[in-house]
């Protein structure tokens, strides 16, 4: 896969309100407050020019990088207050330590900090900045779209954050009706259903889940107190009452459930079993 790059580094509001006065010129944003500036194709014969600009309103990393396979160069400088400081660098030889790689050394410069040792990649600047997020300009430019109506660097960063913690809250609601793979579970659907007197829907998916989840905390249930778990966990997660015509909902007689002679039904059976393993549960706490 390939990965080319030829862009300006610097504080994204800088660089943002540079861009603002230049047809063309967007500004994706990265970490640490920074910003990736793509020229547009009108300023790229003349960069010592736009740099010598951006770099009156602070610090600012001209970086290059082209690899395909693992192969590759990559190309950097640093320009502050009008002037080149520092550079260029140049190397297609990465066998040295990272934070002397050209573009690392240049982010280094620009005020760009390792996020502190035991983290992954810690001496890599590139990869904390975040210029693996994107893989050509194409990519860059759909992430500066994204931004286009962040007033700045804190607005968007206030709105990605939002976006991060609902996206986190989704999946954790998903999770909730997920089975858990090689998890066994005492009941299966079709006996849930019978037990709380529902319909198939996401409540089954839950149930399942959370039987797979008191196995793990409690190691194999029994099948009554199975029941009787399921039953407490429905009625105060779900406000579910047991099976119409059991036990449990004071109609366990067999009048009106077809039988005809009074004689208790397999779903009341379990229901009366259910409650007599909660009784057994609640006298004697959890195991």
């Amino acid at each position: 896969m390939s990965y080319q790059l030829d862009a300006v580094i610097g504080d994204f509001d800088q660089l943002r309100s540079w861009a603002e006065e230049v047809p063309g010129a967007v500004v994706a944003p990265l970490a640490q407050r920074m910003g990736l500036l793509v020229p547009p194709p009108t300023l790229r014969d003349d960069v010592a020019r736009m740099l010598c600009d951006l770099s009156t309103g602070g610090p600012v990393a001209h970086v290059e990088a082209e690899f395909w396979g693992g192969d590759g160069h990559q190309t950097a400088a640093v320009w502050r207050a009008g002037a080149r400081e520092w550079g260029p660098e140049h190397t297609s030889e990465f066998d040295g330590p990272r934070e002397h790689w050209p573009i690392n050394a240049a982010l280094a410069r620009i005020g760009v900090v390792p996020p502190g040792p035991g983290a992954p990649d810690h001496h890599d600047l590139f990869v904390e900045v975040g210029l693996g997020q994107g893989r050509d300009e194409e990519d860059w430019r759909r992430a500066a779209s994204k931004a286009y109506d962040a007033a700045d660097y804190d607005e968007w960063y206030a709105n990605e954050q939002a976006e991060r913690e609902r996206a986190e809250r989704v999946a954790a609601e998903r999770a909730r009706y997920e089975r858990l793979p090689g998890v066994p579970v005492v009941l299966n659907g079709k006996e849930i259903i019978a037990l709380l007197g529902i319909p198939q829907g996401r409540t089954i998916g839950a149930a399942v889940r959370h039987l797979q989840q008191l196995h793990l905390e409690r190691g194999s249930l029994p099948r009554e107190e199975a029941e009787a778990a399921l039953c407490a966990w429905a009625a105060e997660h779900h406000g579910l009452d047991p099976a119409p015509g059991s036990q449990a909902d004071g109609d366990g007689d067999g009048e009106g459930d077809g039988e005809g002679d009074g004689a208790p039904t397999r779903s009341s059976g379990r229901l009366a079993s259910t409650e007599r393993s909660a009784s057994h549960s609640l006298e004697n706490g959890p195991r």
